[in-house]
């Protein structure tokens, strides 16, 4: 498998839970701390923790460390890498439709 292809499996890895998905809506505002993360959420901090490395891992986030807080903040580039796969199958979608629809438009021609 390519590096291309891991990197998109791992995103969209981090991308396939309702946690980290919220987290990820709520970073779509802004960077914001753990604490701020957590708090919606009705889990222990380890478990928030847990999350935010499978989304820092998957390349949607990642953080800074000022002092004693751990900031997150989305990283754009994993979310362009999302919409250039699937550009490329709407693209392919898309061919193959307008085949069938000459297809069809030949058939009523012919008929």
């Amino acid at each position: 498998m390519s590096a291309a292809v891991v990197s998109l499996e791992r995103t969209f890895h981090a991308l396939g839970d309702p946690t980290r998905l919220g987290m990820v809506e709520r970073l779509s505002r802004g960077p914001a701390s753990v604490t701020e993360l957590a708090a919606p959420l009705t889990m222990a901090l380890p478990s928030v923790l847990k999350h935010l490395k499978v989304l820092e891992e998957g390349g949607v986030v990642r953080s800074e460390k000022a002092g004693r807080v751990r900031t997150y903040r989305l990283q754009p580039d994993a979310l362009a890498a999302i919409d250039r796969w699937v550009a490329q199958r709407r693209d392919a979608w898309n061919a193959c439709f307008d085949r069938l629809d000459r297809m069809l438009a030949e058939e009523d021609e012919e008929s």
